[in-house]
């Protein structure tokens, strides 16, 4: 059996550059993953059904299988419910292990998915898990593939889930400068030690295809990696999120939630990826705001020391 964490991102600005001809965007963005909030991912090999041994002497009829023969997802966890209308089969954690079992002919599998992420949140908490699912097949099945065949792989799966192959790598993980769809990554250097950064989500979800639907592509402006350079007092100004202007005259809550971020104190504030949750840094542990949510429990809030 084999468990990994399954860790989230913000993004530092995100910038939609125009549309592909294959349908996509190219973009812009600083991705960096978080540390104090994660899902698990656990997976365990299945028995093959010739490896089950009859022990009950005939004429009685061989019993059931003490095991299920062909791969399960289970997914439990306080925001486990919303999985509940998503069938395994499309569920990308089962995605991912269909395309290696289609890639290298590995066996059926378990998968467990403890779900303390948020959906529709911008945080890619369904890539992550796909990320870890790919890694967890790897060292189950003793399969010894490279970060780059990991990530090639990862590809397929989503825009997003290769840079959660890297953030957990051995050699080139971090934060990453994201570009084409996402998927081509470049090392950045984010310094935000000892800062404090607050999330928050509010109780309403937004689908990346509602992202997109009214996004503006622009080409010009500095680049996240760029600014991000700057003492982060500076980003207000110039690093921006594209998605933040359809997004919140659409859903005004969302808006008003990084306003608050901003009288409260943060540094800085954004919306992560194409939302709907939202990120400050603060110099000091925003206590406020877990009280805050405390107060409203259909909000999700995550307080972590960067």
């Amino acid at each position: 059996m084999t468990e990994l964490k399954a860790y989230p991102k913000i993004n530092l600005g995100l910038q939609v550059l125009r549309r592909r001809p294959d349908g996509f965007h190219d973009i812009a963005t600083v991705m960096m993953p978080l540390g104090g909030l994660h899902d698990t991912v656990t997976v365990e090999e299945m028995p093959s059904p010739a490896n089950f041994v009859n022990l009950t002497p005939t004429p009685y009829p061989a019993p059931t299988p003490l095991f299920p023969t062909e791969s399960v997802l289970e997914v439990s966890g306080p925001l486990s419910g919303s999985l509940e209308d998503c069938p395994p089969e499309d569920n990308i954690c089962m995605r991912a292990l269909r395309l290696m079992q289609r890639e290298y002919g590995i066996g059926e599998a378990l998968i467990r998915l403890h779900k303390t992420i948020p959906t529709g949140a911008g945080l890619g908490g369904g890539s992550a898990d796909a990320a870890a699912v790919l890694r967890a097949l790897d060292r189950e099945f003793a399969m010894e593939l490279t970060d780059d065949e990991l990530e090639r792989l990862a590809t397929r799966l989503g825009s997003d889930v290769p840079f959660f192959i890297r953030a957990a790598g051995d050699t080139h993980g971090g934060a990453q400068l994201c570009t084409g769809r996402g998927e081509e990554m470049s090392v950045v250097e984010v310094d935000l030690a000892g800062k404090w950064l607050a999330l928050i989500k509010p109780p309403v979800s937004v689908s990346t295809a509602e992202a997109y639907a009214g996004v503006k592509p622009r080409e010009n402006g500095p680049s996240p990696a760029e600014i991000i350079l700057r003492p982060v007092e500076e980003w207000r100004e110039e690093l921006t999120n594209d998605f933040e202007e359809s997004i919140f005259a659409l859903h005004p809550a969302i808006g008003a939630l990084k306003n608050a971020l901003y009288d409260a104190g943060a540094l800085y504030a954004s919306m992560s990826g194409s939302g709907s949750a939202l990120y400050g840094i603060f110099d000091r542990r925003p206590d406020f705001i877990e009280e805050t949510c405390a107060s409203n429990d259909s909000v999700f809030c995550h307080i972590e020391r960067l």
